[in-house]
């Protein structure tokens, strides 16, 4: 083969299926409910991978307020949970609320009486959030550091905003659903491998529809900013616009995940908007490489996984530990570990066409078409 298979869009599908099939099977093999959570969660933290991977990777746009998307997502999940165990009539109040003075349920606490717009509200409040944010900073061309430098400051906006509104969100206490999430009349149990499913049949979803967003004229259009936004703009096309979308649309992305965290966790804080947090989700993206939907996802996996069962031993040093590997990459590898598998598929592929035999080598035009003409 004289391409890099790397490239290949049948093979990169097959990569998918066989990755994702393997995931859906884990519950078949352990039953364990601790671990069935904890690999759940991880399918969250591949979530958020992926969608910065869609942002940085494919737009160019990096964004280190991440956690904007994914704190509102898990807020609106955690309000829409409470309403569900306050009864409207005797307890309209949760008890967070009592405690710190309030005597009426606030007006948008109202919405999250259903369900449905709870889950909604969860959703589109913060794709609205960053189609506004985006529209105004991208309008004005903040690019580069400078957008990362906004995102963060946004992020810290948030993160002391939350903290501070105690008597409406608990302040740093967060909130804690008392039931699962009760969807038509069922109870979503957290260790259940019905919620594994439901993270990692969300995981899957997106990540393919991420995937065939990239393989689309819109994603070339995107690709193509991402390397000379000035010439894309000289060629009639609203640079502006296509970078709104895709900042708009990772920030869909990290708010499932947000929503997904709060059903498994059944607890959500001002952590969720911490600085910290959102850095490390473009760390898990460039350790798997953020060129690679599935590269970051697995990025994410290795990171958290390495955290779960190394970070009691290291402590606080696990965070030395974890940017000393990221400056190795960004160094060395700065295309993450996707970009190490491409190259040597491509030095394989060098390989393997300096070492075919003479007649096996491409024909000239020429001969080719005296091929044709039967000569």
């Amino acid at each position: 083969m004289n391409g890099n298979i790397y490239h290949d869009k049948r093979a990169q599908w097959v990569v998918y299926i066989v990755f994702f099939v393997s995931l859906g099977l884990i519950p078949v093999m352990q039953a364990d409910p601790f671990l069935l959570n904890q690999l759940a969660v991880f399918g969250i933290y591949g979530l958020l991978a992926m969608s910065i991977s869609l942002c940085w990777g494919t737009g160019g746009i990096l964004n280190l307020g991440q956690g904007i998307a994914f704190g509102m997502g898990a807020y609106g999940m955690a309000m829409t949970m409470q309403m569900q165990s306050q009864d409207p009539e005797f307890s309209p109040l949760p008890s967070f609320m009592s405690t710190n003075g309030l005597e009426q349920l606030p007006w948008f606490w109202e919405p999250f009486w259903s369900t449905g717009g709870g889950i909604f509200l969860a959703l589109a409040v913060p794709t609205i959030f960053s189609l506004i944010f985006g529209a105004l900073m991208f309008q004005a061309r903040v690019s580069g550091p400078f957008f990362a430098i906004m995102s963060l400051a946004m992020l810290s906006a948030f993160y002391i905003l939350v903290l501070d509104m105690q008597p409406y969100t608990n302040g740093a206490n967060g909130i804690s659903p008392r039931m699962p999430l009760e969807v038509a009349g069922y109870s979503l149990d957290p260790y259940s491998p019905a919620a594994y499913w439901l993270i990692f049949g969300l995981l899957f979803s997106l990540t393919v529809l991420a995937k065939l967003l990239n393989q689309s004229k819109f994603g070339q259009i995107v690709r193509a900013l991402r390397e000379d936004p000035e010439r894309v703009r000289f060629l009639g096309y609203n640079v502006a616009l296509y970078e709104t979308l895709i900042y708009a649309i990772s920030a869909f992305i990290a708010a499932v995940a947000g929503c997904c965290f709060t059903i498994l966790i059944q607890y959500v804080s001002p952590d969720q908007f911490d600085v910290v947090f959102s850095i490390t989700m473009v760390i898990w993206a460039a350790v798997g490489g953020r060129l690679s939907l599935i590269g970051a996802i697995i990025g994410a996996f290795l990171i958290q996984g390495s955290e779960s069962y190394l970070g009691d031993q290291f402590l606080n040093s696990w965070h030395l530990i974890l940017g000393f590997f990221f400056v190795i990459i960004v160094r060395f590898l700065p295309n993450g570990l996707a970009g190490l598998l491409e190259m040597l598929l491509a030095k394989r592929s060098r390989s393997s066409t300096e070492e075919s035999p003479p007649h096996g080598r491409a024909k000239s035009p020429a001969a080719a078409n005296a091929e044709k003409a039967g000569v």
